[in-house]
């Protein structure tokens, strides 16, 4: 099957127009918890993390080293790659025998999509995803197009670098393996090249899954307690998440881009990502992972579904102005759910779809509360004392806002905080301890405990972290190295 030219030019201006609007409203609000996390993460730099991979970390370190430290600065490679994830919507909609047209409308329909504006505003873990699991597609259509088992040493390189970021792309090929040796070209399948690619993946993977094993595999852990705690509330939101994280204009889109994969004769080489697509959604389902673990085959879905509308749209007597409305709408809406054009203190309408938009808001205040709740420390016990955050989140706003209080380091044991504490036993004195608001287990490990400030955002914003108690505590149950075990916690 012989592929029509890239339309570059076309391409290049939608995602030109999506850089330029992320990177506009890259300075609005403030950094989110993940954020400060990878901040204060990138200043401890490892070969892996209890939660993560090490490369987004190591990324919020060189970003503010060479863009700037501030969330503009953070925030210029998640643009980039949004960019460049529009472009690769159009290349997958050009693979799957999109003509100029077609792979036009692929970047316009990814460009509108509150998936790829949201991961594009934030530094994140799912904004590296997102793009490699785009890369692997693309290499995987172009493998089963050709036939051409070399393309299989670029997808173990691919995958190897994703797993640098995230171990979901595990997923991804737990969902095309199965549907290609079901619907073919399983040719695809045989000879060495399969195992070449699969040795790529681990020689590249291969100093992340030394640490893991090494510390006992923590992101097991991990996984377990987040589909332990969110699973039920991640299944019971799957279906109608697929529906809204793209946009719901996009659905009849995708719907097509499935059955055109499963009927037209030309893309029968490419069936396979019909069924992968809901093989992904059973293994994300039983496993109780994120509803937005299934996005990416979400979109080549919706490229494949690009050249028949395409063709339709340009068929003599249709009018054009309607789809661009459309897609407009739907671009409009995801905008103002997703990023920060709204003001502050209107967040709570589009807070509770997109939660994300709230939690950048609040830090400083955080930090001027926790300010005030050490003015309460006698000056001569300050050196004893110690300040500890319930979650990353916290610790991270502390650390990053705390020294112009004149705030101490903070101590946290969420994640991988916990591998850089505890206190010394030393440090016996006040503990000033800061959790969320209703979450009062944390302060059974410490003594004689009174709220001394609360944090208030002055946005009246409905975050995890809004009116979160600042308690001043004369001390611990046990000295912090035999508290510490106690104090971590993976959730």
């Amino acid at each position: 099957m012989a592929i029509a030219p890239f339309a570059a030019w076309p391409v290049a201006g939608v995602a030109a127009a999506v850089a330029t609007l992320l990177g506009l409203l890259s300075g609005r609000y403030g950094y989110h918890r993940d954020e400060l996390y990878f901040l204060l993460a990138g200043q401890h730099p490892a070969l892996g993390y209890t939660d993560q991979p090490p490369l987004t970390p190591l990324v919020a370190r060189a970003s503010v080293a060479l863009f700037g430290d501030s969330p503009t600065g953070l925030r210029v490679v998640p643009a980039l790659l949004s960019a460049v994830t529009v472009a690769l919507v159009a290349l997958l909609a050009r693979e799957l025998g999109a003509a100029a047209r077609g792979q036009l409308l692929a970047a316009c329909c990814a460009a509108c999509s509150a998936a790829v504006l949201a991961v594009g505003h934030l530094l994140s873990t799912t904004t590296f995803d997102l793009f490699a699991w785009l890369v692997v597609c693309l290499l995987v259509l172009r493998l089963l197009r050709t036939g051409d088992g070399r393309w299989w040493t670029a997808i173990g390189a691919a995958t190897g670098i994703a797993l640098l970021n995230k171990d979901l792309v595990l997923l991804l090929a737990a969902a095309l393996v199965p549907a290609v040796l079901a619907l073919g070209p399983r040719r695809a399948l045989r000879g060495w090249w399969p195992a070449a690619g699969l040795l790529a993946a681990v020689a590249l993977a291969l100093p992340n899954l030394y640490w893991q094993a090494a510390h006992g595999w923590p992101e097991l852990t991990v996984a377990g307690g987040i589909s332990g705690k969110d699973g039920p509330h991640n299944r019971l939101l799957f279906v109608p998440m697929q529906l809204l994280y793209l946009s719901p204009v996009l659905v009849p889109v995708w719907v097509a881009g499935i059955r055109r994969l499963l009927t037209e004769p030309a893309l029968r080489w490419a069936r396979a990502f019909a069924l992968a697509y809901p093989l992904l959604c059973v293994l994300v389902l039983a496993t109780g992972g994120k509803p937005y673990y299934a996005l990416p085959l979400l979109l080549v879905l919706t490229a494949a579904g690009c050249e028949p509308l395409a063709r339709r749209v340009a068929a003599p007597g249709r009018r054009r102005t309607g789809l661009a409305a459309w897609l407009a709408f739907g671009a409009a809406l995801n905008i103002v759910i997703t990023l920060p054009v709204l003001p502050p203190r209107l967040l709570p309408a589009v807070n509770w779809i997109y939660p994300e938009q709230g939690e950048q808001v609040g830090w400083p205040e955080l930090a001027a509360a926790a300010a005030e709740g050490w003015a309460a420390v006698p000056p001569d016990r300050r050196a004893r004392a110690v300040v500890f955050a319930a979650n990353y989140g916290e610790a991270g706003a502390l650390a990053r806002y705390g020294p112009r209080y004149g705030l101490p380091a903070p101590y946290s044991g969420h994640m991988s905080l916990a591998d850089w504490g505890p206190p010394p036993d030393t440090a016996n004195g006040p503990v000033l301890l800061i959790h969320p608001d209703g979450y009062a287990d944390v302060e059974k490990e410490f003594t004689d405990c009174h709220v001394v400030a609360r944090v208030d955002n002055g946005q009246a914003v409905p975050n995890q972290e809004q009116h979160a108690p600042v308690l001043l505590c004369s001390g611990t149950t046990a000295p912090w190295s035999a508290l510490w075990p106690e104090l971590r916690h993976f959730y």
